[in-house]
């Protein structure tokens, strides 16, 4: 595996094998708030899986704890060292369920990704939420060369601006809003 100069992979991590979950069956999320020195600006990345900004983060896997795992993230998806500054909580995810697609349905051997109901109807089968842990953080670099420099881009935006793009993303603003960020 490549590393860069700060012994950090250049590799992005992959899969679901190691991934936290908590009791309720929540995926358990950690992601940083990432801002400038000033605090007058927040650093936000082009999502992968949905059109638009996204504030970086991923899955809190089971050999790092949580405030790692977020700084990980940093690194993966932004190509940013970060000092953290705040834990700004546990977030629930608030956004409408999505539908499982029948692949990510792992507990079902039905092929048609449903589920029966008590009254025997077929119901179909809902996604998972996820319990998101965000950071306050601080950017200390910004490398010209990351793991998903090929997949994402990335951007400084104002309170406002980013308050705006996040607005599909209640979580992600929430996570925003509990920021120190200068308004």
């Amino acid at each position: 595996m490549a590393a860069s100069g700060n012994n950090r992979s250049m590799e992005s991590r992959t899969g679901r094998s190691n991934q936290r979950y908590n009791s309720k069956g929540e995926r358990l999320v950690a992601g940083v708030v990432p801002l400038t020195e000033d605090k007058a600006y927040v650093m936000l990345i082009q999502s992968t899986r949905r059109k638009g900004w996204v504030l970086p983060k991923g899955g809190w896997e089971t050999d790092e704890e949580c405030h790692e795992a977020a700084a990980r993230e940093a690194w993966e998806e932004a190509g940013i060292f970060v000092q953290i500054d705040y834990d700004l909580g546990d977030i629930h995810e608030t956004s409408p369920r999505k539908k499982a697609s029948p692949s990510s349905s792992s507990s079902s051997s039905k092929s048609s990704g449903k589920d029966s109901t008590k009254d025997g109807k077929d119901s179909p089968k809902e996604k998972p939420r996820s319990l998101y842990r965000f950071y306050e953080v601080t950017v200390t670099s910004e490398e010209a060369d990351w793991p998903e420099r090929e997949k994402r881009e990335r951007k400084w935006f104002t309170f406002a601006e980013a308050k705006d793009m996040l607005k599909d993303r209640p979580e992600l603003q929430t996570a925003l809003e509990r920021s120190t960020m200068k308004r």
